[in-house]
């Protein structure tokens, strides 16, 4: 023991030796950073023959300069750049095509990223994510920024590099930034000659009147209670016991899928996210909510008690744009009005909003609903069990179909068939109601675009030569779900086969974890990057994400990654897990051009018990359960404890997801499912004494553990890693 104390001090000592020669680093010298951009791929496009999913912006980038000179455009003197988000009004994780202004003035269609659009240049700024994606798909007239790299300045940083001695004025739509984000750009360019001007004409609306969507005509429903578990009366009551305890007088929402939650509604108004357009505010005695009266039908005026409403326990309806009037009037009568902040993947309320409360009556925190709603109740859980089953049901008719007939025509097989198959499959289960994000399928070069969609331009062939990743999601009554898995339909090399393994190991090694309550989300993260850190490499995204229950695919406040940055408020930042609480886990490895494995399963976090200490401690129950590919796995680098871990699982799938596939008669899928789970020799005892509750050690043993890993997260975040949400 006293060994074990000598060597954790020393290597504290260590580590902040490290910190403070980084800290002192970084005192003396300044960054380097590159104001031109990463090289870009086939550019100039002059000397190359351009990507197929390239679309030229030229005409489009004129006619945007063209309205920033317009005083009708923009109700002032010209404009030297303007900013256009990945946003729309409700700051939404997708968004519907009618509001996709970033894809149209850019051509990148990932789900992140900032344009800056001046005089003469175009700059955009993404994340690592999207870094190889975005340099496919912007054309040679964008300037790329790949966020995350230390030479990469932030959009301010190269606003005030490019204006250094210039007095100019910089526009955006105040109602597609968050008051956040607007504030720190305001900020940040305090002490320079640039000015961050609010533009309510949108620009990119002005330019976009050809072939832009509508946005879709379908109403919203009632969610049944028995779906999600608890009235929303009962849910507006605990939303206003938060505001009492901080005095508020009122709240105002915006996010959709908070909406979709607290009130036990849904809709179509996200193409994979089951949400309502509208806008609400909660007040100690009333409720109101701001949506198209065309979405709301018979049975959700009934749902939501709006007939002749006159008490605290109703929803009175109004115009989906009366919004921006009634906050001018109604808070005249309130002292204090709580205003969301940004909170993980929830970007808060945006500028405009706040820029309708007085500044002296608002409250600007994280939304209630985000905590109240992170940790499921019994029903929930219970349903997102249920349809993590039935979606497991399906990926195995659907791996074991898609197997069988590739032998059968391997010509047959390219990206978007395997993306639309699987569609296909979840769309025929019980209770669905649809898919949670854009099936990602992607081969060989492909796979290593973390997100990468498929599509009539960059489509390809199957091949027996690298990897397959399918990473595709469900909308069910009852659940929503998330799955990935890495195929290989050849005879993997050895490089390969290393790397599927390096990912499952780290993959069970979080998924096996046993840990203090108190512990962070984001220290999560070192136990499933590991095995990929002892190689020198690392993954350019989270290792974990919240998961709705038939909403949202990311849900805040939950995020396992290093890169998360601390927070002084206990709803967001790195949190504490609670039973309850639904998270993904998915490491992945990405060799650019070549081949990319991911593998994602979605966790229930449960009680493990408590220490002898009385210390609670909490462990993870893995709730998707789809078949790993045995011909990837180098079992010469698995542990004992790693191949216990593999036939537990394996055991499970067959005891659980077995009997559903013979009672479906699904045989073919069955005997499949048999072969992909047959259990590993088990040639060492794996030692009993290392588990919770059957070691001999004392019991500060695991608070020294915790304090390990506590001290090897707190190193990586003060060396300032990108940020690498997922």
């Amino acid at each position: 023991m006293a060994e074990l104390t000598h060597w954790i001090l020393a290597l504290f000592c260590v580590l902040s030796g490290l910190v403070e020669a980084y800290h002192f680093q970084n005192e003396v010298v300044e960054p380097l950073l590159n104001y031109n951009g990463a090289k870009r791929y086939h550019c100039p496009a002059t000397a190359h023959k351009q990507p197929a999913n390239r679309q030229n912006t030229t005409l489009r980038l004129k006619q945007l300069r063209s309205e920033m000179t317009r005083v009708a455009s923009i109700q002032g003197p010209p404009l030297d750049g303007y900013i256009v988000t990945s946003d729309d009004a409700h700051q939404s994780d997708s968004l519907d095509p009618h509001d996709m202004r970033r894809e149209f003035i850019t051509g990148f269609y990932g789900s992140a990223g900032e344009a800056l659009i001046t005089w003469d240049k175009a700059v955009f700024w993404t994340d690592g994510r999207y870094h190889i994606q975005a340099d496919h798909q912007l054309d040679c007239n964008w300037i790329l920024m790949k966020r995350g790299r230390p030479e990469v300045p932030s959009i301010t940083e190269w606003l005030k590099h490019e204006f250094h001695s210039q007095n100019v004025r910089i526009g955006a739509d105040p109602t597609l930034v968050s008051a956040i984000d607007w504030e720190t750009w305001e900020d940040e360019l305090a002490n320079s000659s640039i000015r961050l001007v609010p533009v309510r004409n949108n620009l990119v609306d002005l330019i976009w009147q050809i072939d832009r969507p509508n946005y879709n005509p379908h109403p919203a429903y009632p969610l049944p209670d028995k779906y999600s578990g608890k009235a929303w009366q009962d849910k507006v009551q605990s939303i206003r016991v938060e505001m009492e305890s901080y005095r508020a007088d009122a709240l105002i929402l915006t996010a959709l899928d908070e909406i979709a939650w607290l009130f036990n509604i849904r809709g179509y108004d996200l193409p994979n996210t089951p949400v309502l357009r509208a806008y609400a505010v909660v007040t100690h005695g009333s409720i109101h909510l701001y949506a198209p009266r065309h979405k709301i039908l018979r049975s959700v005026d009934e749902h939501l008690k709006m007939d002749f409403c006159s008490h605290a326990n109703c929803v009175t309806l109004h115009n989906y744009t009366s919004i921006w009037y009634d906050l001018r009037t109604m808070s005249q009568a309130w002292n204090l009005v709580w205003l969301p902040t940004r909170c993980a993947y929830s970007p808060g309320a945006s500028m405009e909003i706040f820029n309708s409360i007085p500044a002296e009556k608002r409250l600007p925190k994280p939304s209630p609903v985000l905590s109240l709603r992170a940790q499921k109740n019994e029903i929930e859980a219970e349903g997102m069990r249920r349809s993590h089953l039935r979606d497991a049901v399906m990926m195995c008719e659907f791996l074991a179909y898609m197997e069988e007939q590739y032998e059968l025509n391997s010509d047959s097989w390219d990206e978007m068939q395997v993306a639309r198959l699987a569609n296909e499959f979840r769309y025929e289960q019980d209770k669905n109601k649809g898919i949670s994000f854009p099936t990602i399928a992607g081969y060989g070069p492909h796979a290593a675009i973390p997100h990468y969609e498929p599509n009539n331009l960059t489509n390809i062939k199957i091949g027996k030569t690298s990897t397959l990743v399918v990473d595709s999601g469900g909308q069910y009554l009852d659940g929503t779900t998330d799955v990935t898995r890495t195929l290989h339909f050849g005879t993997p090399t050895e490089e390969q086969k290393k790397a599927y393994t390096r990912v499952l190991i780290g993959a069970i090694q979080l998924s096996s974890l046993i840990f203090p309550s108190s512990l962070k989300s984001n220290q999560l993260d070192i136990v499933a990057r590991a095995p990929l850190w002892n190689i020198g490499y690392d993954y350019l995204h989270g290792t974990g994400h919240g998961i709705g229950h038939f909403l949202s695919v990311h849900e805040s406040p939950i995020g396992v990654s290093y890169g998360q940055p601390a927070s002084s408020d206990k709803i967001c930042g790195p949190v504490e897990l609670k039973p309850g609480f639904f998270l993904s886990n998915e490491p992945g490895y990405y060799k650019e051009g070549d081949f990319g494995v991911r593998l994602e399963n979605i966790l229930e976090t449960v009680e493990a018990g408590k220490s002898k200490t009385s210390e609670s401690f909490l462990k993870f129950r893995d709730v998707t359960l789809v078949p790993y590919e045995p011909k990837l796995i180098n079992y010469d680098m698995l542990n004992p404890s790693h191949i216990r871990w593999i036939n537990n699982y394996n055991r499970r799938i067959r005891d659980e997801v077995g009997p559903e596939l013979k009672r479906r008669l699904k045989m073919d899928a069955f005997n499949w499912m048999l072969k992909k789970t047959a259990t590993i020799p088990e040639v060492k005892l794996v030692d009993e004494g290392l588990l919770f509750g059957h070691s001999n050690s004392t019991p500060s043993t695991c608070k020294q553990f915790h304090i390990l890993v506590y001290l090897i997260s707190l190193y990586y975040i003060l060396c300032n890693f990108p940020d690498i949400w997922s």
